[in-house]
């Protein structure tokens, strides 16, 4: 059975960071492609950041240069480091991994970015 527990999300301030993890059972990042999603209120769920078995990087226009995905193959974990956040980055974020015929989705972590 495959499982995606996220954490690391909660209150932050503007300007600020945080690092959300994704632990996996039943499943290895490695060989497959990870991706943040985030979901925001009223809108559609949206990629943020996308990372291949062949290690290249996708981020959304709206993240890049400020978020950073990667993995730790031997904690079986992956990660989105999130610099200087902005209010717009306030949403539900969702790890996933996309195989061969389907995508798994973790429960998703809150992330807000408030004063």
């Amino acid at each position: 059975q495959v499982q995606l527990v996220e954490s690391g999300g909660g209150l932050v301030q503007p300007g600020g960071s945080a690092r959300l993890s994704c632990a996996a059972s039943g499943i290895r990042f490695a060989g497959n492609t990870m991706g943040w999603y985030r979901q925001a209120p009223g809108k559609q769920r949206e990629l943020v950041a996308e990372g291949t078995s062949g290690g290249s990087t996708n981020y959304a226009d709206s993240v890049n240069g400020r978020f950073i995905i990667s993995r730790d193959n031997g904690k079986n974990t992956m990660y989105l480091q999130m610099n200087s956040l902005k209010p717009e980055d306030t949403a539900v974020y969702y790890c996933s991994v996309r195989v061969l015929g389907g995508i798994f989705w973790g429960q998703g972590t809150q992330v807000t970015v408030s004063s």
